[in-house]
């Protein structure tokens, strides 16, 4: 009887390669080389990179590779030799001894680099952005003086598989959670035209609005930036699409739903982020652009649309949103098929479909956030009304002639009778 493998599973992403490669090199690991414990994953998730550097596109990704720092241990498949510092070379036809001590190699790395780094070494790569160029706008944006030496403490590894938030599955929002969420808001009548038009939210005086402006001030200007918010930390990668926020989901809700007071001394600003900056945190506080932004609508709107929206008119989804990383509020995939199908206009969703107006509204504000939901502006996306149907009045000769005898016709005379 064989003895159980206690090591530990070695999630391995395989690029570079055709089908027919890419399956007979995971039926290899997962039969003769199976004591290795390896597992197939997609590229975000992985420990380990194999490339096949003799096929084409495997050469043009290890190009590629050899080009960037490498953010994780690689194993290159060729008939030729590969030298390179941090990359474990196996000559093919590939063996079974020759691919289990590779693997073992890569094993090794991985534990050091686990005792080694720090969480400030274990993070994106904060300042590979370029600087924003003398006439660029936004003179309000502070930019520190930062030497190439500082920048370089900031450029560390980007271990993807540790993002724990930001690959997390989608949260269900259940009727009974969606009601705490909107606790304090007077429920919707959706018999009550005027107070639906009433029941409207301002983005840009909540926290929403804040950080929807600072996204896109770092992705005009191709660099990090920090949200100052008199709050929590927030860091803005736009290469990356990622925020990095030292709060987690409970403490962001609660924030998320209080109005931002203009006249507050705390001012919220952006700026570049301090070179000496050291992360507090774990990787698990990276999350998606799209995922925080999504929250932050749903959090902010609790039941309530954006004033920017006119609910009388139409609007449609450009695309699904993708509801496997994002919070899934009751009924968002009813409304988005309906959405997706034809343009309605929201005040009419929640009678077509049997459900709370807030249900719609909450969808509608974080659609819109994310820049899938569109106000319909096409004559086409409306509803016309076909016009009324007239008497033709090209009638052919004789038929005005029958109608003019029977107006004219005598007193007694019989209407069945022929003319």
């Amino acid at each position: 009887m064989q003895k159980k493998s206690t090591k530990e599973t070695l999630k391995v992403v395989l690029s570079g390669m055709d089908e027919r490669t890419r399956k007979t090199l995971t039926l290899y690991l997962q039969g003769p080389c199976k004591a290795a414990g390896v597992t197939i994953v997609d590229f975000l998730e992985a420990d380990l990179e194999i490339i096949d550097a003799d096929l084409r596109e495997g050469r043009s990704l290890l190009d590629k590779r050899f080009s960037e720092t490498l953010h994780r241990p690689l194993i290159v498949l060729s008939l030729q030799e590969i030298s390179r510092e941090g990359v474990f070379y196996i000559k093919k036809p590939v063996q079974v001894e020759s691919v289990l001590a590779a693997l073992d190699k890569v094993r090794t790395q991985l534990r050091q680099l686990q005792q080694n780094h720090s969480i400030a070494s274990a993070k994106s790569a904060l300042l590979k952005e370029k600087e924003p160029s003398s006439n660029s706008p936004t003179s309000s944006i502070t930019k520190p003086q930062i030497s190439e030496p500082a920048k370089k403490r900031l450029d560390v590894d980007a271990s993807e598989r540790n993002k724990s938030a930001k690959h997390q599955t989608a949260m269900q929002l259940s009727d009974k959670g969606f009601s705490v969420l909107s606790a304090g808001l007077e429920p919707l009548d959706i018999n009550n035209i005027e107070q639906l038009k009433r029941a409207a939210y301002n983005p840009k005086e909540y926290f929403q609005g804040f950080v929807q402006s600072a996204i896109k001030v770092a992705k005009d200007r191709d660099q990090v930036l920090q949200l100052h918010t008199g709050w929590k930390l927030m860091l803005i990668l736009p290469r990356s699409n990622e925020i990095w926020l030292d709060a987690d989901d409970k403490q962001l809700r609660a924030f998320s739903g209080l109005a931002i007071n203009k006249n507050s001394s705390k001012k919220m600003s952006i700026s570049w982020p301090d070179p000496k900056l050291i992360l507090n945190g774990a990787l698990d506080k990276f999350q998606s652009m799209e995922a925080i932004v999504w929250k932050l609508a749903c959090w902010t709107s609790k039941g309530r649309y954006p004033k920017h929206i006119d609910i009388e008119r139409p609007v449609y989804l450009r695309r699904w949103p993708n509801l496997t990383r994002l919070v899934v509020t009751p009924h968002a995939l009813r409304i988005a098929a309906l959405l997706i199908d034809k343009p309605v206009a929201p005040i009419k969703i929640a009678g077509l479909l049997h459900i709370k107006p807030e249900y719609v509204f909450v969808f509608i504000s974080a659609a819109s956030a994310l820049g899938l939901l569109k106000q319909s502006d096409r004559n086409a996306d409306s509803v016309i009304q076909p016009p009324e149907l007239k008497p033709n009045r090209n009638k052919s000769l004789l038929s005005r002639i029958i109608d003019k005898l029977r107006v004219n016709k005598p007193n007694g005379l019989d209407s069945n009778e022929p003319i």
